[in-house]
């Protein structure tokens, strides 16, 4: 997959069905819409395209209210990826690229830029100044233009409109096996492996202390998990918490503890999908009920894990 920081640098040999948006998260309602335009570049013999920003609109128009994102830039690009999309277009958004009004930006990105066939777009998403540039008008000017423009119908789950802000909120309430049907996938978080105190060992369960790269965490408590290494999804737990028994942190930190694993991993990226939540983080009287809770949560994460059904569905990660 070809990445291009602004359209001036984008390959034009074939004509291109394209989307455009944030997409942060690539839940199912962002899947749809990829979906759709892989489909139909097949079809037209062009390449699929996505135009996206960086960084986040709102980031620039209304820092206050941005959001932290649930994907870091490459997780995304990955994603996408292997969704099929085979050349994203990246533009630095800016105030000017803001105050351009939203039939420049069709003009130059979508017609000129990209020489676009088909445009599709989420329900809801709109461009240009003012947000002026709605499906509305992409299909006024796509006529006046000589391209196609659809809408892409939003995915619900059970009623519930599917969003990268419901997915950020079902992880704050630990509500993690919902957030996994929203996205298709169990949320994942990566990071590189650090030395640390040494705790895990002490108590006889060795974890990798993560240094994240994720900006999105689910709320505190122990998760069972899978941690990849080297290629190999290894069972694991994980506990994201401020280690309230040892005095407490001021942030929440990322343990894991691969079970029937002992190798050494400092220094190594850790990709960890979180599957399930066993309970919330809490304070114990000292280091051996501790280790006894710590003892519990592995084995039940082990029976999690010999579960027919799990067994059947970890083609989720």
């Amino acid at each position: 997959m070809n990445i291009f920081q602004g359209i001036e640098h984008a390959d034009l040999r074939r004509p291109t069905v394209l989307t455009l948006g944030v997409f942060d998260g690539l839940h199912l309602g962002h899947q749809a819409i990829v979906r759709t335009v892989v489909e139909r570049a097949l079809l037209a013999d062009a390449t699929p395209t996505l135009i996206t920003f960086d960084p986040h609109p709102r980031q620039v128009l209304k820092p206050d209210t941005a959001p932290p994102l649930l994907q870091t830039f490459n997780q995304k690009m990955e994603g996408l990826r292997l969704l099929g999309i085979q050349q994203v277009v990246v533009l630095n958004f800016d105030q000017q690229l803001a105050a351009l009004p939203a039939e420049e930006f069709v003009q130059r990105f979508i017609v000129e830029g990209l020489q676009a066939r088909e445009v599709y777009l989420g329900k809801g998403f709109a461009f240009g100044n003012g947000r002026r540039g709605n499906i509305e008008l992409l299909q006024t000017l796509s006529q006046q233009l000589g391209f196609h423009a659809a809408e892409v119908p939003e995915v619900r789950l059970r009623g519930h409109r599917i969003s990268s802000t419901m997915v950020r909120m079902l992880l704050k309430a630990g509500r993690v096996n919902v957030a996994r049907r929203m996205l298709g996938r169990a949320y994942g978080i990566e990071g590189t492996v650090t030395q640390g105190h040494g705790i895990g060992r002490q108590l006889l369960f060795p974890t990798a202390n993560l240094e994240l790269e994720n900006r999105v965490l689910p709320v505190d408590g122990v998760y069972v998990t899978l941690a990849l290494v080297d290629g190999v999804w290894h069972r694991s737990v994980t506990n994201i918490g401020k280690r309230p028994t040892f005095g407490g942190e001021l942030e929440s930190k990322v343990e894991t503890h691969l079970i029937d694993f002992d190798e050494d991993l400092y220094g190594k990226t850790l990709r960890v999908r979180v599957l399930h939540r066993l309970r919330g983080e809490k304070k114990f009287s000292g280091v051996d009920e501790l280790r006894a809770q710590i003892a519990r949560d592995r084995d039940r994460a082990i029976r999690y894990f010999d579960s027919a059904l799990v067994r059947r569905n970890l083609g989720f990660v």
